[in-house]
């Protein structure tokens, strides 16, 4: 009785439970399982994009402006203009207007961002504010222009007013 399986004949017919179990394909299975989750952890980690919350700055960082001069720069972004501020001075408006292929020209506002990194080197932050009504192709060439004067720490939120 130790080794079988009663098969309802009264004892006369026992089956041997010892039976030889095929690994191969469970560890097929198991191989493929774990290469997949291994490729899914790196997708996830390439995936990631690095964005700031507007928000008060933590700890590290109050210390880190501290020692470096540094403003709150802020770019309120309209679909007719742009309003570019440093802590409580505001900037001339820039007004936006189409180039000859009906892109958003912005050489007015590399030339602002060329002045202000004069004024102040160690600026890296900025914070976006766009209305709803800015186009998502303006927005994206307005941070790719952040980036490429000095200014890599773009973070955006919602335009106040």
């Amino acid at each position: 009785m130790a080794g079988g399986m009663d098969t309802g004949q009264g004892g006369k017919g026992k089956k041997s439970l010892d039976v030889a179990i095929n690994l191969t394909a469970f560890i097929d299975l198991m191989a493929v399982t774990i290469s997949f989750l291994i490729m899914t952890a790196v997708w996830t980690q390439i995936g990631r994009l690095q964005v700031a919350q507007a928000g008060g700055p933590a700890m590290d960082q109050e210390q880190q402006e501290e020692q470096t001069k540094t403003v709150q720069l802020n770019l309120l972004i309209t679909p007719t203009e742009l309003r570019l501020s440093a802590d409580q001075s505001t900037f001339d408006p820039i007004p936006l207007a189409k180039d000859a292929k009906g892109k958003t020209d912005l050489s007015k506002l590399v030339a602002r961002f060329k002045e202000l990194k004069a004024q102040i080197p160690d600026q890296q932050a900025i914070t976006l504010q766009p209305e709803d009504k800015v186009r998502y192709e303006d927005l994206v060439r307005i941070i790719d222009e952040c980036i490429g004067a000095g200014l890599p720490q773009v973070s955006v939120s919602a335009a106040m007013g």
